[in-house]
């Protein structure tokens, strides 16, 4: 009986840790679209250089992503856009209760990332009928997926769940 208290103060320790962490995560992400589109007005400038280290370099470049991860999925209708959006809060809200249930105060800190990553995306998803990339990294001439703050919270969190799953030391392991 005395572990209920444990349990729900424990969740509410993981919900304060990774729900600030998904606000931040979203807020940065929305006030980084916003500078990219009004401030900087890429849509009509299209590239703007900024880093060039010989053959490397970082634009900002836009691109308007009707997909999913490195625009698999494309799809131009409101019911494409629609559809991806309702995963995307679903997977949010499942990440959500993990998150509640977490472990380790990593793994939910790691989900905040996730989950604020996602929702900056649902919310261009649902304003544009498409998500705002624009950080362009290249190499070479090669250059990789064009991406935006979210995705990078997304990418760097699921990243956390990787290394605590292959790192993490079981506590009752001798």
């Amino acid at each position: 009986m005395a572990m209920a208290p444990v349990a729900a103060s424990l969740a509410m320790g993981r919900l304060k840790l990774g729900l600030p962490i998904a606000l931040a995560m979203l807020v940065a992400d929305q006030l980084s679209k916003w500078w990219v589109l009004r401030g900087l007005n890429l849509p009509e400038v299209r590239n703007i250089p900024l880093l060039s280290l010989g053959p490397a370099g970082l634009d900002l470049t836009m691109v308007w992503n009707r997909g999913v991860t490195f625009g698999l999925l494309w799809g131009d209708s409101f019911a494409v856009q629609l559809v991806l959006a309702l995963a995307a809060v679903g997977i949010a809200l499942f990440l959500l209760r993990w998150m509640a249930r977490a472990e380790t105060a990593w793994v939910a800190a790691a989900l905040g990332s996730v989950i604020g990553g996602a929702v900056g995306n649902v919310i261009d998803r649902l304003r544009f009928g498409a998500v705002v990339d624009f950080v362009d990294v290249h190499l070479a001439g090669w250059h990789w997926y064009v991406f935006n703050v979210a995705d990078a919270g997304i990418v760097c969190g699921v990243g956390m769940l990787v290394a605590d799953a292959l790192f993490r030391r079981d506590p009752g392991a001798k």
